[in-house]
């Protein structure tokens, strides 16, 4: 992957890293959310971040008085981006304007700790999850939500769309499965008993619209076929706390990375024999968010 050879650091000061997202539109552009006092108290900022010749730079910073727990870029509008807080809400913010976020939507009841923009042509959707147990879908021209998705018996970790089917998305929960959802149905489609321990993260393959990834407590990573959801595709072992983050390569079928709580990040090919390609100890505290570059294949 060449990842450990060209990495930069920045630091923010009192804040705890949640989640980072690479821009759709500026290589080199990351936005992270972050919260003082692991989220537990205190106030939240999104980053702004570009990597340029003199290393990593705070392009922009936004400040909201609760933890930042998840960033999602616009995929209309290279300025535009969303955030989900420990109140409960959502904040659109515009890095064109200096004040704060545009709008805020503040319906669910508990965190909000997950925030997805669609990625297929033709819509502009969001998909939120939070503590509450529910997902719930946001146009966000529009100033609520459309619809509440409601199944899960835990909370709800991680909500991400389908790259691949218009108006599907996956959840993962502590309630130990994953699910999957079509926004035109109110009720779940599928319902994965993927772990015996709470999911904390999913991701879908860039390649296979059939192909999931979960992330759990239990320490390990498990591929999933929809079409036969009895067995595990695969089952990758080697972090030693529970993994926090997983993604699926943009650029390698086969290929995806993970972060957890044991402070490494991990890459790993499951059609490989020996799946575990290498294992970065950059951190010295849990690494909580990942992403992998859309424009540069080794980027991080």
């Amino acid at each position: 992957m060449g990842t450990a050879a060209g990495a930069g650091a920045l630091r923010l000061p009192g804040l705890h890293g949640y989640a980072v997202e690479f821009s759709p539109y500026c290589p080199g552009r990351v936005a992270c959310a972050a919260a003082q006092y692991y989220g537990m108290a205190g106030c939240g900022t999104l980053a702004v971040l570009e990597q340029n010749e003199a290393g990593i730079v705070l392009l922009r910073s936004f400040d909201w008085n609760d933890g930042l727990f998840d960033v999602t870029w616009s995929e209309n509008n290279e300025n535009v981006l969303i955030t989900c807080s420990g109140d409960g809400s959502l904040q659109i913010w515009d890095m064109a304007k200096t004040k704060g976020p545009l709008q805020v939507y503040k319906e669910h009841t508990l965190e909000a700790y997950s925030v997805d923009w669609s990625q297929t042509r033709g819509e502009q959707l969001v998909v939120s999850g939070s503590w509450d147990q529910t997902a719930k879908l946001w146009d966000p021209a529009v100033g609520k939500s459309l619809c509440t998705f409601k199944g899960h018996e835990g909370v709800i970790y991680s909500t991400i769309w389908s790259p691949h089917i218009p108006g599907c998305f996956a959840s993962a929960s502590g309630d130990q499965t994953l699910r999957i959802w079509d926004v035109k149905t109110p009720g779940v489609k599928l319902v994965i008993p993927a772990h015996q321990a709470e999911v904390l993260s999913c991701d879908w393959c860039k390649y296979d619209e059939n192909l999931l990834v979960t992330g759990a407590v239990d320490c390990s990573l498990k591929g999933w076929d929809l079409r036969n959801i009895r067995q595990p595709v695969f089952v990758l072992l080697g972090h030693t706390y529970a993994i926090r983050r997983v993604k699926f390569s943009p650029f390698h079928a086969t290929v995806l990375a993970s972060c957890s709580y044991d402070f490494t990040v991990r890459f790993w090919d499951f059609s490989k024999p020996n799946p575990l390609l290498e294992t970065v100890e950059h951190h010295t505290e849990f690494t909580c968010g990942l992403d992998l570059s859309l424009h540069n294949r080794g980027q991080v």
